[in-house]
């Protein structure tokens, strides 16, 4: 299964007997909630998730997003209505970012459907609703770890024998600007691969044979083991996602940066050259 699905192949599946089950991930780094957003105007049927408080754990030493509470992460995809035997659709307002964390968060906790609506809820034309729904309870038990996930260790490992991505912006990757972490600069062998550059514009994900392309001039095609890292995990999972779009495999260090720099001896490059 893709794991993208366009507004008008979501339309139709709404529109089916077998619905799947659509969460709002609005988010933005820093800032308060965007459940009032959602309260607003959603996708008919759409439950809202927080990605602060549903989709990570509290900040600490494992960085700003930690993984979740698998009981915290399943009751809240219980309530809203997930189960093991239907299909997911998430979303969020078009950057991508809160969507993917969901996506890959629910893959890695080993359920078997999910999908991101591609271009987020800028690409939907369909009607909107601001009635909250109440959906029966689902079922969903999480089971970690259907997905290759690194920690720290593993992230350094990975950036001298395979290939390991730096998701952030170009400027952070160098070290030029740290706006959130407190130590500016990568992960030493890691490669700037910006998951700005997997989209285009509108937010919608560049054809599969362009990330590939693109990947593959990185060295990621698949023959090495790939890895991806950001600030926090977030838009790291994005990354991921674009890697899949493209055919590719590759693990999630979710600490990311901000893990990375809570112990001061881990080492720290800066410049264009990734050593």
């Amino acid at each position: 299964m893709n794991a993208i699905i366009s507004a008008p192949e979501l339309a139709s599946d709404l529109a089916g007997p077998n619905p799947p089950v659509v969460l709002d991930v609005r988010w933005q780094l820093g800032g308060p909630s965007l459940r009032s957003d959602y309260e607003k105007a959603h996708i008919p049927g759409a439950v809202f998730v927080d990605l602060d408080s549903e989709l990570a754990g509290p900040a600490g030493d494992g960085g700003r997003h930690p993984l979740p509470d698998p009981e915290v992460f399943g009751a809240a995809m219980r309530a809203a209505g997930v189960s093991a035997d239907r299909d997911v659709v998430v979303y969020d307002g078009g950057l991508g970012w809160g969507a993917a964390r969901a996506w890959w968060l629910l893959g890695y906790s080993g359920h078997p459907s999910v999908r991101v609506l591609d271009g987020g809820l800028a690409a939907w034309s369909g009607p909107v609703s601001s009635e909250l729904p109440a959906p029966a309870p689902g079922t969903f038990v999480p089971t970690p770890g259907a997905r290759p996930l690194l920690d720290a260790d593993g992230a350094a490992a990975l950036a001298r024998t395979g290939v390991l991505l730096d998701a952030r912006a170009g400027e952070r990757y160098r070290g030029e600007v740290e706006p959130i972490d407190p130590v500016a600069g990568h992960i030493p062998g890691a490669l700037s691969a910006p998951t700005t550059e997997n989209v285009t514009e509108d937010g919608r994900f560049l054809p599969a044979a362009e990330l590939a392309d693109r990947f593959k001039s990185l060295g990621a095609s698949g023959a090495s083991e790939v890895g991806v890292y950001c600030g926090s995990g977030v838009s790291g999972a994005h990354e991921v996602l674009a890697l899949a779009v493209a055919g590719i495999p590759a693990a999630l260090y979710a600490g990311s940066w901000s893990e990375w720099t809570r112990d001061g001896s881990r080492p720290v490059a800066v410049g264009a050259d990734p050593r």
